[in-house]
């Protein structure tokens, strides 16, 4: 990790949460101070990253955190795509401004309970998960905290600007089609896409189309080692939840990473990258191959079956279902982007849908585990520019002299699809801004994905809050 001195115009910690914790066992920081302190820095602050803030309830159940969990005391923030029982339940979206939670997910409880966190708010999220821009009628633009006017991108955007704009150590996140990722690349954290099942999304879990994982965004990968430590671990609600593994972070360190083999794929999932990060990108990849004892594989078939169009598809048919009575009717109070997708895909989905969608999954699956047979790992982009506008919309070129086109999320829903692990670490800048590279390995391997990304912190670090971020 980097220098993490303190800036100036921020109250709040500026280094990670598992250093938070070291300082409140010290007796150097209370929780109460520090949430004290992130609720001023949050109302200074014009990036836009929260929805919704609980002070009354967070700052009673500081003054009486338990510090010797482990993350005991340390403010958590909660995107309002996840659900606290009592707090708005809207799902980004204006047609349910006034839902309200009536459970909370297992996820907050465990890291809660067992990690002593304090929920403290909800950050802003894209309309129902749906889109790689945090922009929507119910709350307006989320900024990037490392040049405003640009996105943090979604859908974990409001996430991923408070963690990297300073404002707090710590953020629920989801992906399921690269929303971890994608946030993480543009900002410049951590983003881990566990493999499938890893933290159970019970209780009243919609199983949809079987992409999503819950996690967080964080500063550090062993932040997210200890995150991954207290909420992993099966939950009979949620049956297709993986039994509990424990010791993420405690094995930090010790994994030979000798021999693994390695593909390095610019255009992974048929994606076309910017040249300019790529450069960038293929550095580090080649750093780590060399510095971990790597073997690079080359001339490995990593071509992939379509499956854009049967994933949109069979995303939106959630959504249309929780819309229900209200569309169309609510057309012109969602985002353009979910309003076309719903307007796309209906009438779309049938019995032949359903089998042509499960055809090109069986197809994926067969092309992934054929990959993932020849290499270990596979070292790609997160994402295929830097961060694009706030307001939208989603890019269809490349910015300045880079031309192409942008396929935002092409390069992260292969491993949503089949369902493995994904990491997004930072890479390096281009332009000032933060470009993440994404690790990909095989099932049940994440820990080898954050021996990878720990490889490049101690070596490469990155900082932790963005350097521009001002409040």
């Amino acid at each position: 990790m980097s220098d993490t001195s303190p800036h100036s115009s921020r109250e709040s910690w500026q280094g990670d949460a598992c250093s938070l914790v070291e300082e409140f066992r010290a007796k150097r920081r209370s929780p109460a101070e520090e949430l004290a302190a992130t609720l001023r820095d949050i109302e200074k602050s014009d990036l836009n990253a929260f929805s919704f803030i609980d002070a009354t309830n967070a700052l009673a159940a500081a003054q009486t955190a338990d510090t010797s969990l482990p993350f005991g005391g340390v403010p958590l923030a909660v995107k309002e795509l996840d659900s606290v029982q009592g707090w708005p339940d809207t799902s980004a979206c204006a047609v349910f401004a006034d839902r309200v939670a009536e459970h909370t997910s297992i996820m907050v409880q465990r890291l809660q309970q067992e990690g002593g966190m304090v929920p403290f708010g909800l950050t802003t999220a894209s309309e129902f998960g749906g889109v790689n821009v945090t922009r929507t009628v119910l709350n307006g633009a989320t900024h990037n905290p490392w040049r405003t006017g640009l996105t943090p991108g979604g859908s974990s955007g409001g996430a991923a600007a408070a963690v990297a704009g300073g404002l707090c150590t710590s953020a629920t996140a989801g992906d399921g089609g690269g929303s971890i990722r994608i946030p993480a690349g543009f900002t410049g954290l951590v983003g881990l896409k566990a493999t499938y099942g890893r933290i159970p999304r019970a209780p009243q879990h919609y199983m949809g189309n079987l992409t999503t994982t819950t996690g967080c965004v964080s500063r550090s990968i062993r932040d997210t080692a200890r995150w991954f430590d207290i909420a992993n671990g099966h939950d009979a609600r949620d049956p297709f939840s993986l039994p509990r593994d424990a010791g993420w972070e405690d094995a930090l360190g010790t994994l030979s990473l000798r021999g693994l083999r390695v593909a390095v794929v610019p255009n992974w999932g048929g994606a076309v990258v910017s040249p300019h990060m790529w450069n960038v990108l293929n550095e580090t990849a080649e750093w780590l191959i060399s510095s971990q004892g790597l073997h690079r594989v080359d001339n490995v078939n990593t071509e992939l079956p379509s499956m854009g169009a049967a994933w949109s598809i069979s995303g939106m048919i959630s959504i249309a279902a929780e819309l229900a009575e209200f569309w169309p009717e609510c057309a012109d109070v969602l985002t353009p982007e979910i309003r076309m997708g719903l307007e796309f895909t209906s009438g779309l989905y049938s019995s032949a849908a359903r089998d042509k969608i499960e055809q090109r999954r069986m197809k994926l699956n067969e092309r992934m585990a054929a990959i993932f047979s020849e290499v270990d790992i596979l070292l790609t982009a997160s994402n295929p520019d830097i961060a694009f506008a706030a307001e939208g919309p989603l890019p269809d070129t490349f910015g300045g002299e880079r031309g192409g086109a942008a396929n935002n999320g092409k390069l992260t829903f292969p491993a949503n699809l089949h369902g493995n692990p994904a990491l997004s670490v930072p890479a390096g800048q281009v332009d000032g801004l933060p470009v993440g590279l994404q690790i990909v390995g095989k099932h049940f391997q994440e820990q080898i994905l954050l021996e990878l990304g720990l490889a490049i912190e101690r070596s490469r670090p990155w900082p932790l809050v963005a350097p521009s971020a001002t409040i």
